[in-house]
């Protein structure tokens, strides 16, 4: 039965005094949304991608819907994340929605963050960890708790790591707590999360009004920081490198992604093999040990007694290279860095079942708001997805438009073709994404392709103006490699 329709029904039936539905059904649902920092599509161990170990995250798999191409839109920042949780607050697409630093877009209506309209529909909101917004979590949560800035402090022993064996024995260690990080504080910060859901959990059990979770990891986020036992479950000889792992990317440093860039530092320049191996080493152990926390608040949830009334979603705020293509973060244009996982678990909502349509990773606060039974304000530029969990269609947006800040970087994707453009260096790439899925056959100065590049560039130079994108596409100006601070 459609998900809307489920929830109609239930209210009709309760009226006319009729059990055709659970009573759970017949209330307001709760909604779980679990968020991750840094996450690629890729590493759902039941997606299929990775030898990785993610047992709670392959339950949100088995038990709901998986849309396989969530896309974040970009970023005006080097802090990709913070573009992107500005999005999914507002509902507003990325030129549009509120930001640090800088001139600021057109702010968004006093009362319309998506905590704030649950709040409006009856729902005690509860948030903790990763914020990184341009506003104040702790006034328009009901609880906010543990609010985390957008990364854990770093220090300079966890840059340019590691070099060779010799130098990966004398320096930082993940599951050293004396560099502070994630274990400041004396709890891991996803431990801390899960302590803090299971206690909510419990009060929720006993509460009438239906609540609106915002758990936010900052995993797997560098310093990517873990218990010894997770790193030592993936020995090196079980890391497999990128199939298109680069020693270089050509025009990192024109497009922003060079010596100049934070994240690019975190592995040593000329990439290795053994420096990426062991980078993604502690990508997967810092992902095993948040699964293991999203595992217990699964179990709490199942305990309060709230599970059959509730929505689960799952996202992240990007994805991340670590190694694919020479680049190691999130401010590119390639697949591992513009997807993040998406899983939907709920009443209604299909088991085991896949959705490939191209959506926005923000369609999420328009999807939760229609659930609550929220009229969406002007500002939400986002679609709601029930349209395609409810199987009504099988499209959404008409192309899917990406954007590093406001002259370096931009990208259109349509039909399974992606073009990637680098206005200040006047490079495009070309990819098929069905038949190149790992993004390493350019087709852009392939004659056979001139007329596809022409139809999705003219396509882009429509988007630029629907979304207020700033680029002057024809004349874009220098690069500017200002490293903008990625943390309050």
């Amino acid at each position: 039965m459609k998900i809307l329709s489920l929830l109609k029904l239930s209210m009709v039936a309760s009226v006319c005094g009729l059990s055709v539905l659970s009573a759970a059904e017949t209330e307001q649902p709760n909604i779980l949304f679990i968020f991750a920092d840094d996450l690629s599509y890729e590493t759902i161990r039941a997606h299929g991608h990775l030898d990785i170990d993610t047992p709670n995250l392959d339950r949100l798999v088995a038990e709901g819907t998986t849309f396989s191409h969530a896309y974040n839109m970009g970023s005006w920042t080097g802090a990709v994340c913070m573009a992107s949780r500005s999005m999914i607050n507002t509902g507003q697409f990325v030129w549009r929605t509120p930001r640090t630093g800088g001139e600021f877009k057109p702010a968004v209506a006093a009362g319309e963050t998506w905590s704030q309209l649950l709040k409006s529909a009856g729902y005690r909101t509860y948030m903790t960890g990763k914020w990184h917004v341009a506003m104040d979590a702790a006034e328009i949560f009901d609880v906010a708790v543990d609010i985390r800035p957008g990364m854990p402090k770093d220090v300079k022993e966890g840059y340019d790591r590691p070099v060779d064996e010799a130098a990966y024995e004398a320096g930082w260690k993940p599951w050293e707590t004396k560099y502070g990080g994630f274990w400041e504080g004396g709890t891991h910060w996803s431990e801390v999360i899960a302590q803090h859901a299971e206690s909510f959990l419990t009060e929720a059990a006993d509460d009438a009004a239906p609540f609106f979770m915002y758990l936010a990891f900052n995993a797997p986020h560098d310093p990517r920081q873990a218990p010894k036992e997770y790193v030592d479950m993936y020995p090196l000889d079980r890391i497999e490198l990128p199939k298109n792992f680069l020693a270089k990317y050509p025009h990192q440093d024109e497009i922003g992604c060079g010596e100049n860039l934070r994240d690019a530092r975190l592995a040593p320049f000329p990439r290795t093999e053994y420096s990426i191996k062991v980078n993604r080493q502690e990508y997967y152990a810092i992902i095993t040990h948040m699964d293991v926390q999203i595992g217990r608040i699964l179990d709490a949830l199942d305990k309060s007694g709230q599970r059959d009334n509730t929505y689960i979603f799952f996202t992240a705020d990007h994805g991340l290279a670590v190694g694919h293509h020479g680049l190691i973060g999130k401010q590119n244009m390639y697949e591992h860095s513009l997807r993040p996982p998406f899983m939907v678990v709920g009443p209604g909502v299909k088991a085991g079942a896949q959705i490939d349509t191209p959506i926005y990773l923000q369609d999420v606060m328009p999807t939760s708001l229609e659930l609550a039974g929220v009229d969406l304000p002007e500002q939400v530029e986002f679609k709601s997805l029930l349209p395609l969990l409810e199987d009504e269609t099988t499209e959404h947006y008409d192309a899917i438009y990406g954007a590093y800040k406001e002259n370096l970087q931009r990208a259109i994707l349509k039909d399974g073709y992606k073009l990637v453009i680098y206005p200040t260096i006047d490079v495009l790439r070309l990819y098929n994404l069905d038949e190149d899925p790992q993004e390493m056959q350019d087709l852009a100065k392939n004659p056979e392709y001139e007329s596809k590049v022409q139809s999705l560039m003219a396509q882009f130079k429509t988007l630029q103006v629907e979304f207020d994108d700033p680029l002057d596409i024809g004349n874009p100006g220098s690069p500017d490699f200002t490293v903008k601070p990625q943390r309050h």
